[in-house]
């Protein structure tokens, strides 16, 4: 088809989304000045009726919460990685017509994992969280050829679902506590990174166990820092955000639905991702 074409990001609430800046950044970059990206407020239960009527317009449609698992039951096609972890964020228009789901936020969190400076076939990793997040996380870790990983969640049912992706990908994974403890400090300890995957608050309690961490990366953006983020850094960590992982996770999605390289300083220069990297000269 050619003529204009149309992305948007789906979620609600959808307004505080940078997926805009990041997509119309990239099309004008690639000459594409007939293509359009939008936000449009989507429930889960609306997501499904909003593909539905999509025309042959539409390239594809980033999803974030709390579309993710409707998106994957949608599509007509799934990546393997979107099977494993059960969710995906990236809907792709095919050329039948059909949709294609993927789960580019594991390519957001390896890209952050590089940022922060995390070695490739790295020991062990903390993951502080045992929801949405943490899976396409184990996943990335696994990528990254991670040995082994501690999740610290509520409760050992809470990471259930965490703990077999882990266990499936070949990782090494034990569960602690959400509290100040001997097993969590020597988790952070020995951890070559720590990945905070919820809210900004939650990591209130176990601050004092986290903040010793060389290596953070926080998938919050906003408002940004995070407590976390501040104690990391004063403390000498490296600390990476989730400006960083939506950036990264774009670039998946930008080649998927135009088919050409992500043309990345474009990309970045209109996020600035450097306002979610600190360290303690920041």
């Amino acid at each position: 088809m050619t003529g204009p074409r149309r992305a948007a990001v789906l979620g609600a609430p959808i307004g505080h989304s940078r997926s805009p800046d990041l997509h119309r950044a990239a099309y004008a970059a690639l000459g594409l000045v007939d293509w359009t990206y939008d936000a449009i407020e989507t429930t889960a239960a609306e997501l499904p009726g909003r593909v539905a009527r999509a025309g042959p317009e539409w390239v594809g449609f980033s999803v974030t919460m709390p579309g993710k698992l409707a998106a994957l039951a949608v599509a007509d096609e799934r990546t393997e990685r979107a099977e494993l972890i059960g969710s995906a964020n990236t809907l792709v228009r095919l050329p039948d017509g059909r949709w294609r789901a993927d789960c580019t936020d594991v390519d957001g969190m390896t890209g952050a994992l590089a940022e922060v400076g995390v070695p490739r076939e790295t020991n062990s990793a903390v993951i502080v969280g045992a929801g949405g997040t943490a899976l396409p996380t184990i996943a990335a870790l696994a990528d990254w050829r991670c040995r082994q990983v501690t999740i610290v969640a509520r409760s050992a049912a809470r990471a259930a679902d965490a703990v077999a992706l882990a266990e499936r990908l070949g990782l090494v994974c034990r569960v602690v506590g959400f509290e100040n403890g001997p097993a969590l400090a020597q988790a952070v300890a020995a951890a070559d990174v720590v990945i905070s995957t919820v809210p900004a608050t939650a990591t209130g309690p176990i601050l004092d166990s986290l903040a010793p961490t060389a290596r953070l990366v926080d998938v919050i953006y906003a408002p940004w820092p995070t407590p976390l983020a501040e104690a990391v850094a004063a403390a000498g960590g490296a600390v990476v955000g989730g400006l960083t992982m939506l950036l990264n996770q774009a670039y998946s999605q930008v080649e998927q639905f135009t088919g050409r390289p992500a043309p990345r300083a474009a990309m970045a220069a209109a996020l600035d991702p450097g306002r979610s990297v600190m360290s303690a000269d920041s």
